[in-house]
């Protein structure tokens, strides 16, 4: 097992990095809240590597947040890590570890991104599945307990609802996950119950939807192997890195057939967990459905990345996947009416050129040339 650290740059270098920050990627900071930390506040990202946590870190760093980033770099990215973030190689399967980075960093918050994540996989090793997001939370909040960190975030998903909850999902449909990565998901949420009722950790678990896009700067974005998401596969459909796209079922009970999702831009989402940061200084036991509210098709997606890149994107007709829900959309009322979040960048049209402009800057992802 790997266990390293890393320093965040200081002097001259941090000086650089912090300007760059303040100054090159204002543009990033349109439609995002303000927010400072306090003094001694210092959040630990578990899964800063990955795409949404990575989002998460920069927005944190950005505002002025102490921030440690860590992860095994088993599907994240070194080069996705904010240069003013220190960072932990860490298996969090590993309590000893874990311990041993807690001690390293004596964080006062967690945010936990680490996480397998695809729903199809998950049914072809569904213990495996389980036991590897289980044991990662169970390793965070027995370090957080015994350190006595305050708040506890967990990136959570709508797969704990499945398909049957009342549409659009709002937090109290009942939650009967009917995949083994959304069963994982809900057993992670009952272990952060049980962290804030008997150790006073205040905790938040956000169930996003579809996370999307990229930094509007192109400094950082989305770049799965292999890619399992709709808007990045369409996009290199687009750019000519694939033969097609595959539309799996067009005879849905949907106004074209293709199934429904909501999607959210990952801005937006790292805005969502900076408000519910803030939030736990005061509350605990706190459960948000984070979305745009609104719902886009396949054939939706298809279209807008057409108009975006000009090009005519191939699309193959495939049967139906096991337990792909017709339509999935958020109800988002509750953060909004509690936090006051605003998905102010989760149009359609601002996700696909976000996300475009990264692609293009960066085909190979965090491989590409500079």
């Amino acid at each position: 097992m790997i266990f390293a650290v890393d320093k965040p740059l200081k002097g001259r270098k941090a000086a650089e990095a912090a300007r760059a920050l303040t100054h090159a990627k204002d543009i990033d900071m349109i439609n995002l809240t303000p927010a400072t930390p306090l003094p001694d506040e210092h959040v630990l990202v578990a899964g800063g590597a990955g795409y949404v946590g990575s989002h998460v870190a920069w927005l944190l760093c950005r505002l002025g947040f102490r921030v440690t980033v860590l992860d095994d770099l088993s599907t994240g990215h070194r080069h996705a890590v904010p240069s003013c973030a220190r960072f932990i190689h860490c298996d969090a399967r590993d309590i000893t570890q874990v311990s041993r980075a807690f001690a390293e960093c004596s964080p006062t918050a967690v945010m936990n991104f680490a996480a397998l994540s695809l729903v199809g996989d998950s049914y072809r090793d569904p213990l495996r599945y389980i036991a590897h997001n289980l044991a990662i939370t169970l390793n965070l909040a027995k370090a957080s307990a015994e350190i006595g960190v305050s708040s506890f975030l967990l990136s959570s998903t709508a797969s704990i609802f499945g398909a049957e909850a009342p549409r659009p999902v709002a937090e109290d449909a009942p939650v009967r996950p009917d995949n083994p990565y959304g069963e994982s998901k809900a057993m992670c949420e009952r272990v952060l119950h049980w962290l804030d009722t008997t150790t006073g950790i205040r905790t938040a678990a956000l169930r996003y939807f579809n996370a999307s896009g990229a930094l509007f700067s192109a400094d950082l974005g989305e770049a799965h192997d292999p890619e399992t998401h709709l808007i990045p596969i369409v996009i290199q459909a687009a750019l000519r890195l694939r033969d097609g796209v595959d539309i799996f079922g067009d005879d849905y009970p949907t106004a074209d057939g293709t199934c429904v999702r909501d999607y959210v831009h990952v801005l937006d989402l790292a805005d969502a967990h900076v408000k519910a940061l803030l939030a736990l200084r005061t509350a605990g036991h706190l459960r948000y459905n984070v979305g745009s509210g609104r719902g886009y098709s396949v054939r939706d997606i298809v279209h807008a990345v057409e108009r975006e890149s000009g090009r005519h994107i191939p699309v193959r007709r495939r049967p139906r996947r096991n337990g792909d829900p017709s339509t999935l959309v958020a109800c988002t009322d509750r953060i909004r009416s509690d936090l006051g979040w605003q998905p102010a960048n989760s149009d359609l049209a601002t996700i696909i050129r976000s996300a475009w402009r990264w692609h293009v800057d960066h085909p190979s992802g965090f491989n590409s040339p500079d």
